[in-house]
């Protein structure tokens, strides 16, 4: 095994850090850039190595304790050893070199990380995994590059505490049930109104399974409403308590009214409610609205951005795949009052080209889609012949790639702030202003 000393330059995206061995890039996980290591070549690939840490022999400024008991086997997280500061840094380099090299965006037009209030007891939303061995019950994520689980014990660091909570309730009710081996997971999702738990279950007889939890109601405080998914097309099964989770949004003006919207658990939410505040403030201030414009949001969701700034504009078109979202943002519509809003349940390719026939014109088009990006929709955006566009993007790679395709339509990039809204993990949230050239 070839071993060798050396110092971390930086951090990629992926979470490992950055050395050169021989003039060769090498990743090493868990590493901190300024660490000077001793480490160990583990693969040798075509264009790279990577290696693991040997010893650290002077470690950096920027490296830290991480307080997870399980961080380093736990896929989860993988910059708890990093100080925030050093993680922000990284986040904004990553994002301007991955514009640059995929879209030729200077990098001065990205801004400074927007940090999370945050850093750890943040996340609104948790799926734990489950494995039983022997009647012995592990609760907790996948140990990285495996699908051994790793038991997270009092809970995960990152959740918010009522999740830690709720999952040791969950825990100790589960460990009575008799069909352990047939639940391969749990997820729970709070909000303002409550936290509510669905079980995975893979069992035979989910009218049993369904009973027992419902009898165990009084012992899965502070639980307000339970799910049993069982995986057929009818969705998941209300046990009981609520079915919705239920968050606000500020209104433009500080005067003005609230937004409140809804979801269930089977539907979309951003984990980090503090950094959705924040990132719907940058949606509008780089939106610049004066009242008189016409918004199409792509990939809506629940209606979260569409619905708060409905107030802002003359009117809002949201369009979104799932139905069940739909169906939120309608009812969500309707909570609120709000009369100048539509919601049409459509893929989102097959919604602007039915929107470019009918003659359509928007004056900004928000988009919003899932990590895979939207390469064959901002290729049909410039039909709309909008003034703006703002790309909402929780990848970097596939931002860049869609920004060197708007190019091509004319649309160039303004100005991107990132925001973090996943501390002590590489990944991060962005909000991009394209305009005509």
């Amino acid at each position: 095994m070839n071993e060798a000393i050396t110092t971390i330059d930086s951090l990629a995206f992926g979470g490992n850090g950055v050395c050169r061995i021989n003039g060769k890039v090498c990743f090493v996980p868990f590493s901190c850039p300024g660490d000077e290591l001793r480490i160990a070549i583990t693969a040798e690939k075509r264009s790279y190595q990577l290696a693991r840490i040997v010893e650290v022999l002077v470690p950096s400024p920027s490296r830290v304790t991480p307080p997870c008991p399980v961080f380093g086997s736990c896929g989860g997280c993988s910059w708890q050893h990093i100080d925030y500061a050093q993680q922000l840094l990284a986040k904004r380099q990553i994002l301007a070199d991955t514009l640059w090299r995929g879209a030729r965006v200077d990098g001065d037009l990205v801004r400074p990380v927007l940090p999370s209030p945050s850093q750890y007891g943040y996340r609104s939303r948790v799926q734990f995994k489950l494995h039983t061995a022997a009647d012995k019950l592990r609760i907790g994520f996948f140990r990285n590059n495996s699908h051994t689980v790793e038991d997270v014990g009092q809970g995960c660091a990152i959740a918010l505490p009522v999740i830690n909570q709720a999952l040791s309730s969950l825990r100790a009710v589960l460990a009575l049930f008799p069909e352990k081996s047939v639940i391969p997971e749990i997820s729970i999702n709070c909000a303002e109104n409550g936290a509510v738990a669905v079980i995975s279950y893979n069992g035979r007889d989910s009218a049993a399974a369904a009973a027992f939890f419902r009898e165990q109601r009084a012992d899965l405080l502070p639980l307000s409403g339970l799910f049993l998914d069982t995986g057929r097309k009818t969705g998941l099964q209300n046990l009981y308590g609520d079915e919705q989770l239920t968050y606000t949004l500020p209104a433009v003006k500080s005067e003005g009214q609230p937004c409140r919207l809804s979801y269930r658990p089977d539907g979309f939410s951003q984990v980090n409610q503090d950094q959705n505040r924040a990132m719907l403030e940058v949606v509008r201030r780089l939106a610049a609205f004066q009242g008189r414009e016409s918004v199409l949001d792509l990939y809506c969701g629940n209606g979260n951005f569409s619905l708060p700034i409905a107030r802002d504009v003359a009117d809002v078109l949201g369009i979104e795949e799932y139905a069940g979202s739909i169906a939120a943002a309608n009812a969500n519509k309707l909570m609120n009052n709000i009369r100048n809003a539509e919601f049409i349940c459509s893929d989102a390719v097959a919604g602007v080209k039915r929107l470019a026939a009918e003659g359509r014109r928007f004056d900004s088009i928000i988009i919003d889609p899932p990590r895979a990006g939207a390469a064959g929709l901002v290729q049909e955006l410039y039909r709309l012949n909008p003034d703006r566009i703002i790309y909402v993007s929780c990848d970097p790679s596939t931002l860049a790639r869609d920004c060197g395709l708007l190019a091509d339509s004319g649309y160039l990039v303004r100005e991107c702030v990132p925001l973090d809204m996943f501390p002590q993990t590489y990944h991060l949230e962005s909000v991009t202003l394209l305009r005509k050239k």
